[in-house]
């Protein structure tokens, strides 16, 4: 089965912050919600997270795509705290994009889910859609 684009823009997006995440941590702290301990290390296991299902998705393994929307099922609490928090802000740009970034995950979820992955030779049926 051949990859469709929005496999790759997960794979490319999950790339690109995955190492954002790893090189400069500290730059995603103002987007983690205050009430959640250890923020710092949290920022990090995302970027391992990201980077992990980068690797999966890539190499098509047969957990790859549930990993992958797991993750950004994970992520998406802070999307919504930081979105909500936003309106207080001085900042409409900051505001407006925190809004947007919301929706935009259900797709990213989609096309996480419908990745290819390796044939299971023995498998008899199939789980959402993937061969």
């Amino acid at each position: 089965m051949k990859r469709g684009v929005g496999s790759w823009i997960v794979i490319g997006a999950f790339a690109l912050s995955g190492v954002w995440h790893l090189i400069s941590p500290t730059s995603f702290l103002w987007l983690m919600p205050p009430w959640l301990p250890l923020s710092l290390e949290l920022v990090y296991l995302s970027g391992v997270a990201e980077l992990l299902a980068v690797a999966g998705l890539l190499m098509r393994h047969r957990l790859a795509p549930l990993f992958t929307v797991l993750v950004l099922l994970a992520i998406w609490p802070a999307n919504w705290w930081f979105a909500i928090d936003s309106v207080t802000s001085q900042d409409a740009t900051t505001a407006l994009i925190a809004w947007l970034r919301l929706p935009l995950q259900i797709p990213l979820i989609w096309w996480a889910w419908t990745s290819p992955i390796k044939p299971n030779p023995h498998a008899t049926t199939t789980l959402g859609g993937h061969e």
